[in-house]
């Protein structure tokens, strides 16, 4: 095996191919392309799919997308390339020269020398027209090639964007990262709306089960993220999780993304709530600097009158029966449309691990949700029970001590104060962009009865 130092010699020794003769056309995206400064006849390669194209007697007009950029690149061309297979939706690979473009519609034009089709498209065939804008559920049907439109483009630009910055955010905020398992033996959630892991049948277990123990896919990695908080402070993990919801509303998926973060030495629910608050203004900045084109589409089109604020904070201490999602639109727009954070919840209506307050008659427990406008809840959080004894009663009441007596271990072994939270990352995409329903926020939507592809 090598070594680190054998690694890096044998990386210092790899050469490149050597260069040609003749320079070749440099290889640019459309995004870069359009914002090139110096557009004075650099010799350039573009590769993408056509958009649309025009022509005239003596000229011929592509708009070529790559997925880069909301917006297009315009190719100016000879008529004599015109052609059946330069059609909407054909992939080509077009050289010639950048130059600035005469139409105030754009800064920059491609004047063509060579235009190659690598891929024809029937037009005809192709589900989506040229011009015509398609409604969110008619692109659901169609999941291989929905992503080629405008508006997929732009929502899944903006996930690739937060996803991005929410990276930054903790990685700037001294927050170790963790890959947390997605096969796991807890449930974390104690719904019982789990999807159990069990081998194909082809596959010969000597053992009553694969693992010895029922195992399910995730619905959380909160518990596991607790664990390397006791070794690294401040934690998270951003991946995957599995809910078995006999639902087909728009507001549920068997499969979606969570970012959940752990932090020791946290003793109040003020302090978290300013980490929650800080990712969700910052990821948001950072995507409407980055993405404004998207986010405008979104609003546009989707949307008409969504905006984004910089919001203010306000608090309210609730205590009887839990939220439904109607009480929750409620307290936001009761509140003036404005991101609420809702605390100390009932005991009786929360999972074992978060912190008793001892505030009785109430009986609550230190718990925080961000209610967020067009969403419900986008954050749920809580202290986490460090006092060994309270959390033993909890358990030993719910029946799950021995479940989880390695979760008491970590009262005994270096307990600390903490907490966490967890954000739906899919519901935080809706809630910047205006998307009524979750299944057009993700790229393979995963629900019961559907799971395409």
């Amino acid at each position: 095996m090598f070594g680190a130092r054998c690694v890096l010699r044998a990386l210092r020794s790899c050469s490149s191919a050597p260069c040609p003769r003749h320079k070749p056309s440099a290889k640019l995206s459309v995004r870069d392309a359009l914002g090139a400064q110096n557009a004075s006849g650099q010799r350039v390669k573009v590769q993408g799919w056509i958009r649309s194209v025009r022509s005239q007697k003596e000229v011929l007009f592509l708009h070529v997308n790559d997925g880069s950029s909301l917006e297009s690149l315009q190719v100016v061309a000879d008529s004599s390339f015109d052609s059946r297979e330069l059609a909407f939706g054909s992939s080509v690979e077009v050289q010639g020269q950048l130059v600035k473009s005469l139409s105030k519609r754009q800064n920059v034009e491609l004047k063509a020398e060579k235009i190659e089709v690598v891929g024809n498209c029937d037009a005809k065939a192709f589900p989506f027209k040229y011009k015509e804008r398609h409604p969110l559920e008619y692109l659901r049907q169609y999941p291989h090639l929905r992503c080629r439109t405008n508006v997929l483009g732009s929502i899944l630009r903006v996930r690739s964007e937060a996803t991005a910055a929410i990276h930054s955010f903790f990685k700037d905020s001294g927050f170790v990262h963790i890959h947390t398992p997605v096969i796991t033996s807890n449930d974390c959630e104690g719904a019982g709306e789990l999807f159990q892991v069990k081998p194909s049948s082809k596959i010969k277990v000597p053992e009553e089960n694969f693992f010895n123990v029922p195992v399910f896919l995730t619905v959380s990695g909160q518990l596991h993220l607790e664990v390397m908080s006791g070794a690294f402070t401040q934690v998270f993990t951003f991946g995957p999780t599995f809910r078995a919801e006999n639902s087909q509303s728009r507001r549920h998926l068997a499969e979606f993304y969570m970012v959940e973060a752990e932090i020791s030495f946290l003793e109040s629910l003020q302090d978290l709530m300013q980490v929650m608050e800080g990712l969700f203004k910052t990821t948001t900045m950072t995507v409407l600097s980055n993405c404004p084109e998207d986010v405008e589409l979104c609003h546009k089109f989707i949307a008409p009158g969504q905006k984004i604020r910089t919001y203010a904070k306000k608090q309210l201490s609730n205590w009887g029966a839990d939220l439904h999602t109607e009480h929750e639109k409620y307290l936001v727009k009761h509140c003036g449309d404005i991101p609420v954070f809702v605390i100390n919840y009932p005991l009786a209506l929360k999972p074992f691990y978060m912190r008793d307050n001892e505030d009785s008659p109430q009986h609550t427990v230190a718990a925080v949700d961000l209610l967020v406008p067009g969403v419900g809840e986008l954050f749920g959080g809580s202290l986490r029970e460090e006092r060994y004894h309270f959390l033993e009663q909890r358990l030993a009441r719910s029946g799950l001590t021995e479940a989880y007596q390695w979760y008491l271990d970590l009262r005994q072994f270096g307990s600390v104060p903490h907490g966490g939270f967890g954000m739906g990352f899919e519901r935080y995409l809706q809630c910047i962009l205006g998307i009524d329903n979750i299944k057009d926020v993700i790229p393979f939507p995963r629900f019961t009865h559907s799971c395409l592809l």
